[in-house]
């Protein structure tokens, strides 16, 4: 099979304009970034009110190794496999960032003949909407800098500033820094660091916002640190909300490309799936559903992480409803949920993995169990899709199918990496059957629940733990936060992704244990708060083999060794 940037480069591509217009998208509407990506603008916010809205998919996984088990393909691939049951869809996925894409992980356009392109422009630069978030981002830190600098009207307390600053970029070095040294005209000094931009609250902000206009109130609520009393200071208090909202203007709009198979494509912003709600933007969807009859959008990390904070983040941002979720589930993934395999990204898979055994699938499948369960808590019907590896056993698949039927839920084996939406129109038809039962979506709680009893509710019913263990910090800040008016906020718990626990190497459905809050911060400007469990590394290192160290330029000016 032909390498991913091999089958980019021999793609057939439609002129932009032509994509958008199979979306029903005017071409005044369409603004150009050279061949490979346009914006769409937000007038089409408006001129698309009228039309009926599509049938609204979330694609999510089991929890995922190291590896990663094939979300984005799989979107791609159902959004084609739509075209070939002569269904229009429409595809949102989020924007990659650079680091992880020179970093161990490579890029994140999905796959084979189920991806968007071209290869790389979408995983180096686009449309630089990246680039405005990293620039926005540091500005209100300079902005914050130069506060204290120039005698601290607000008085702010240094040691409670939560502002850092962010880089595009895997560098370990970064994670703890300390600024301001030299003279006095050289700042204050003190203890801070640097986050990868795809953890930024401006990039969740971003992803969030619903306009232009909600994307300068919510960056004006922007908390940096408080000031001696306890009371939070904003970035509209530091005047730097008008600034950056400037340099977001043109970022705000989504990117619009295509598939393999010239389904259109909306690619925007990249939010954290860690301690952010991991879905690609809003705008995306409230265009995309007026514009087919699906539209299929991925979330990050297993359903207990990304579909959750879809459900119960997004949704609450969007007001979009639903109709279905797709689990996407590998053979790899449920053999290492038996707990008798180690996989380890960068390393090749146990060769005692790769043997013919349904027997360790269904050891594994507890996962996929709760995870259907974590779809069927908000009142969402599920379907499982099995991500087709070529080193994979027809046994093995028909064990995931039959686990599948065990719990009364629809699932289809797709080959869209190797076929493309041929591939896939197996899981098409059964999403879109599934589409067609009736709705009964729901939030995992209300909006006026304590903000702890929301961590517990997450904790017991998404994870399978026993309960919560605030610890004193964790207790002071909660407490903070609501008198600061922020208790009617939903929770985004930043814990592991390859655990439904707080524990990594807990595979399967763990149970007997209790999920411990060791602090917990408030993204005010997006809109949620952030309970830490366990150690969150914002800012990924490099591996002794980085895919920067294969990336380079042929004699032809053509990009070689992008994964």
């Amino acid at each position: 099979m032909p390498t991913n940037l091999e089958i980019s480069r021999k793609a057939f591509r439609k002129p932009l304009i032509d994509v958008a217009a199979d979306m029903g998208i005017g071409s005044h509407l369409v603004e150009p970034y050279g061949n490979s990506a346009a914006k769409i603008s937000l007038d089409a916010l408006d001129e698309l009110a009228d039309r009926p809205r599509a049938r609204y998919v979330v694609v999510s996984s089991i929890t995922p190794t190291p590896l990663g088990e094939g979300k984005t393909t799989t979107t791609v691939g159902l959004g084609q496999g739509f075209a070939h049951l002569d269904k229009r869809a429409v595809i949102a996925v989020r924007q990659s960032s650079m680091g992880p894409t020179f970093g161990i992980k490579g890029g994140a356009a999905g796959g084979g003949y189920s991806q968007v392109v071209p290869m790389e422009a979408v995983n180096l630069h686009l449309t630089g909407d990246l680039h405005a978030v990293t620039s926005a981002h540091n500005l209100l830190a300079a902005l914050l800098d130069n506060h204290l600098h120039k005698g601290n009207e607000l008085d702010i307390d240094p040691f409670s500033i939560t502002w850092r600053r962010v880089l595009d970029v895997n560098d370990r070095d970064l994670r703890r820094i300390i600024t301001g040294l030299g003279s006095k005209q050289d700042g204050v000094p003190r203890e801070t660091g640097f986050d990868i931009t795809a953890a930024s609250e401006v990039m969740a902000v971003l992803a969030l916002s619903t306009s232009l206009a909600d994307l300068r109130k919510r960056l004006g609520r922007i908390v940096v640190g408080y000031d001696r009393s306890g009371a939070p200071v904003t970035a509209e208090q530091l005047r730097g909300a008008g600034a950056m909202c400037v340099q977001l203007r043109e970022a705000i709009k989504p990117n619009l490309m295509q598939s393999v198979e010239q389904v259109p494509v909306l690619v925007h912003c990249g939010p954290f799936g860690n301690i952010a709600h991991g879905n690609s933007s809003v705008l995306a969807d409230l265009i995309g559903t007026r514009c087919g009859d699906y539209l299929v959008t991925e979330a990050g990390f297993g359903a207990d992480m990304g579909a959750e904070r879809f459900f119960n983040i997004k949704c609450r941002a969007s007001g979009l409803v639903p109709d279905a979720a797709v689990v996407v589930v590998t053979v790899r993934a449920l053999k290492a949920h038996s707990g008798r395999y180690r996989v380890v990204a960068g390393k090749p898979l146990p060769e005692e993995m790769l043997l013919e055994n349904p027997g360790d699938v269904y050891a594994g499948a507890e996962n996929l169990r709760k995870q259907l369960a974590n779809i069927r808590a908000h009142g969402v019907t599920p379907v499982v899709a099995v991500n087709a590896f070529t080193s994979d056993f027809d046994s093995e698949h028909r064990a995931i199918l039959d686990i599948a039927a065990e719990e009364d839920v629809r699932a289809a084996v797709s080959m869209h990496v190797a076929e493309g939406g041929k591939g896939a129109a197996e899981l098409a038809e059964a999403v879109a059957a599934a589409c067609e039962e009736p709705s009964t979506f729901t939030y995992l709680y209300p909006d006026d629940l304590p903000l702890a009893d929301k961590i517990e509710v997450v904790a017991r019913r998404m994870y399978g733990a026993d309960g919560i263990d605030l610890s004193p910090t964790a207790r002071k800040q909660l407490d903070t936060y609501t008198r600061a008016g922020f208790g009617s906020l939903p929770v985004c718990i930043a814990k592991t992704h390859l655990s439904l626990s707080d524990d990594p190497s807990r595979k399967g459905a763990p149970t007997d244990w209790r999920l411990p809050v060791r602090e917990v911060r408030a993204s005010v400007g997006a809109g949620f708060v952030y309970p830490i469990c366990g150690d969150m590394r914002t800012m990924p290192g490099l591996s002794s083999e980085p895919a920067a160290e294969h990336i380079d330029i042929d004699e032809a000016g053509q990009v070689v060794g992008l994964a």
